[in-house]
């Protein structure tokens, strides 16, 4: 039996008539689905701690997040002034780009003492918000959902889904080898 019973139906039969790479071609609603794993307490808490580089997007600019051996994760909305674009430090997921909010951007990095910008790109550190997570379990997924910058995100069994407490909106996909390389678990999920 699966952990989400409801939506392994649906993906057994949409998998049954779509090529692999395409079996996720159908919406879900991943809140509800974090929600179902918080009811069944299979929920934990984690903090980005990985230092990272950063620097000003130019204005329009999009970033395709692209994660090695697993292909394109994400593509950002269009940059907006004052947001920034996020490199992480892990070489296993080819380190990575993404775009972050200058709104989130505030709350959620700090630059690095001493740090002088290379090429652009200035060091800072994760304030290391607590988020809440679990992991999609082995024989669930792939989901296709809309992340909260409104691109499609798919998730596959292995991923970590995370979610700002503070906003149950703020909910997205953090691939398995980044999820491992940039977060530190506070407390276990289940």
């Amino acid at each position: 039996m699966t952990a989400f019973p409801a939506f392994a139906a649906l993906s057994a039969v949409v998998a049954a008539f779509l090529p692999p790479a395409m079996a996720a071609a159908e919406d879900v609603d991943m809140v509800a689905i974090f929600a179902e794993a918080r009811q069944q307490g299979r929920t934990g808490i984690a903090q980005k701690t990985r230092p990272v580089d950063a620097r000003p997007a130019a204005s329009g600019e999009v970033i395709v997040t692209i994660i090695r051996n697993d292909g394109v994760e994400t593509r950002s909305k269009p940059a907006e002034t004052g947001d920034f674009v996020v490199r992480n430090r892990c070489p296993a997921t080819g380190n990575e780009e993404y775009l972050v909010a200058a709104a989130k951007f505030a709350d959620r990095y700090a630059a690095q003492d001493g740090a002088a910008p290379v090429d652009g790109w200035t060091a800072y550190v994760p304030k290391g918000v607590p988020m809440a997570y679990f992991i999609i379990p082995a024989g669930n997924g792939p989901y296709d959902f809309t992340a909260p910058w409104g691109e499609r995100m798919v998730a596959r069994a292995g991923d970590a889904i995370v979610q700002n407490p503070a906003d149950t909106a703020d909910t997205y996909r953090v691939a398995a080898a980044s999820f491992d390389c940039t977060y530190q678990i506070v407390t276990p999920a289940r």
